[in-house]
């Protein structure tokens, strides 16, 4: 090893190492990529871009529109294409999911970004 490896970002461990393409700190088992070594995940997702269906980048506090229509579980209609989402935040869902948001008639939910059309 010719090369230093950078410490943890989430414990400061200085026994860092390689596993493929991956940084493993073996005292805490946190796993990063070497090059997100200094964003941390509790970042705001300041580097993250998040684009609809368009292409068209999404913020927070945006209205979109839904540009298909998704089979929601439990309800016998779903959501109608066309429908408009007012004031989404963007998280880091699970599965693709990375809109959190407030649909009327159905609730809070999560909506993935490639289904919507910044309006």
């Amino acid at each position: 090893m010719n090369e230093t490896l950078p410490p943890c970002p989430e414990c400061s461990g200085a026994y860092t190492y390689e596993m493929g393409a991956l940084l493993v700190c073996p005292e805490c088992g946190h796993e990063w990529t070497p090059a997100a070594g200094d964003a941390t995940a509790g970042d705001a997702g300041g580097e993250r871009v998040v684009k609809d269906a368009v292409g068209n980048v999404l913020a927070d506090g945006d209205t979109v529109t839904v540009v298909k229509t998704l089979k929601v579980k439990g309800s016998p209609s779903g959501i109608k294409a066309g429908t408009k989402v007012r004031n989404i935040r963007l998280v880091d869902g699970v599965d693709g999911h990375d809109i959190d948001c407030k649909v009327d008639g159905f609730g809070p939910m999560q909506l993935k970004s490639s289904v919507v059309k910044k309006a």
